[in-house]
């Protein structure tokens, strides 16, 4: 039997999702590149952080993708270095090149 306490963060998670600046957490995914980037309107980006802070689960996956992120830049900027080191100058620009095109 569900505690009455669960009962009523479900119904009120719920009637959350229906106010007008809340939206869904698949929603709030579909946002983040946006978001991170700064390039969400004002008025989005209001409604992004409604929900970050309402949707614990969102702000954990928000944490989790940040450091995705960054892992990301250093593995990067670590496999240019490597790469650098390693190759013709001629061909490394060559790379950079194609990959800005």
């Amino acid at each position: 039997m569900k505690s009455p306490k669960k009962t009523l963060m479900k119904r009120v998670h719920g009637a959350m999702f229906k106010l007008p600046l809340m939206i869904t957490c698949d929603e709030f995914e579909s946002f983040i590149l946006a978001y991170l980037e700064g390039q969400l309107p004002k008025r989005q980006k209001i409604v992004f952080e409604f929900h970050l802070k309402a949707c614990r689960e969102c702000r954990d996956y928000l944490n989790a993708y940040r450091a995705s992120v960054e892992l990301a830049k250093v593995a990067h900027a670590a496999q240019l270095s490597e790469l650098s080191d390693d190759a013709p100058e001629d061909l490394v620009a060559a790379i950079l090149a194609a990959r800005e095109a």
